[in-house]
């Protein structure tokens, strides 16, 4: 089995990749969660379905989130009730956030809501929440803190960041069903997603870090920064307001602890000799994902590289 930690349209990519990789029902994608927010009453889930759409095949290609061919009717008419209509939500997609609110108000648990959603839109391969308790991303700036949609949608990240918190982390463990998937994996994979918004919110969680710096199976990260740009978001500004180099090494050095394997853009080869130092081995490819078929020679690349791999001591 294969476990994927992802966030984000970057991760969907390779985890996209990935199902076509390996057979989709032996992959696990564990997903973050703290940037889940109640809009208008209903709770949305925006990395969740990225994921669940791009798997079903559903996903728009040019916004690489929300669903192709989907209306805005109801956001337009909120917009006429004085409703700025600053988080796009197409109408099909309120079929999603209304069924995972009714069900997650009628006490199910998250994984079993998202297991449901799943299966609804014809997805094989198993995806999951990282926890099935709340954890809400919230980004301090100079102007006060903001959460997490607020800074990246309603703000467009174009105010500067001091930090970052993940409220609700300490009492939000992995579920059992994460715990699992990253102790049975053959390989773990840490898709090319932000590392402080996409990945870090699961890292805050407890004991999920050391799950991964303890565990049986080697852990390999892709790199979302090429060239000193992040492809998609706000990363390579954030490392850059939080104190780091905008670089892919920089990136190896925020996981440097339980990573066994870091994959570079050919662009970044250069850093290897570094990355190396640090520990991990290195893949250098183009990592860069225009067409389903990138998507597919990355994920076989990464899959091949993690099983070549053992855990460092």
């Amino acid at each position: 089995m294969l476990t994927v930690l992802s966030g984000g349209v970057g991760g969907a990519k390779l985890v996209l990749g990935l199902a076509r990789a390996v057979p989709a029902c032996e992959l696990t994608v564990v997903v973050n969660t703290a940037d889940d927010l109640h809009w208008h009453g209903l709770y949305v889930a925006p990395d969740l379905d990225t994921t669940l759409y791009t798997l079903a095949g559903l996903a728009d290609p040019s916004a690489g989130w929300g669903l192709a061919g989907d209306t805005t009717v109801a956001l337009d008419a909120l917009a006429g009730f004085g409703f700025e209509p600053w988080f796009r939500v197409g109408d099909r997609d309120l079929a999603t956030h209304i069924a995972r609110t009714e069900w997650l108000d009628a006490g199910m648990r998250y994984t079993e809501v998202v297991e449901r959603l799943a299966a609804a839109l014809g997805v094989q391969s198993r995806v999951l929440p990282m926890s099935d308790r709340p954890v809400r991303t919230v980004v301090h700036t100079a102007e006060g803190d903001l959460e997490f949609q607020e800074y990246f949608l309603r703000r467009r990240a174009e105010v500067a960041i001091t930090g970052i918190a993940f409220a609700g982390a300490e009492d939000a463990p992995p579920s059992p069903d994460v715990l699992e998937a990253l102790a049975d994996a053959e390989a773990i994979v840490i898709a090319p997603s932000n590392p402080f918004v996409s990945v870090g919110p699961l890292l805050a969680l407890p004991g999920f870090r050391e799950q991964l710096r303890q565990g049986p199976a080697p852990v390999v990260a892709v790199s979302p920064i090429v060239s000193g740009r992040a492809l998609k978001g706000p990363a390579a500004r954030m490392l850059h307001e939080l104190g780091h180099a905008a670089s892919a090494l920089e990136v190896a050095r925020l996981y440097a602890d339980f990573l066994d394997g870091f994959v570079l853009d050919v662009a970044d080869g250069e850093a290897a000799p570094a990355v190396e130092a640090l520990g991990p081995r290195v893949l250098v490819t183009q990592t860069v994902m225009s067409t389903l078929e990138d998507k597919k020679r990355l994920a076989s690349e990464v899959v091949a590289f993690g099983r070549s791999l053992s855990r460092r001591p």
